[in-house]
């Protein structure tokens, strides 16, 4: 019998709302978009990494620093 792996996470309040804002934007539940997370390729270079964090950053001209 083949059993499923159980990993748990915490996530901080700022984190949990990133990951429901991006779950929406895919159209899957919360917990959906975190296996299809996890079965993604690895990242080869770290210019491969840095790519794709900017799509997620956004804009740094636009972010605003917290007072």
């Amino acid at each position: 019998m083949k059993y499923m792996g159980i990993l748990t996470i915490r996530l901080s309040d700022e984190e949990a709302k990133i990951l429901a804002r991006r779950s929406r934007k895919a159209g899957l539940k919360k917990a959906t978009f975190v296996r299809q997370l996890i079965r993604q390729e690895p990242y080869e270079t770290a210019a491969d990494l840095l790519a794709d964090m900017e799509k997620h950053w956004g804009n740094q001209r636009l972010r605003v620093r917290r007072r």
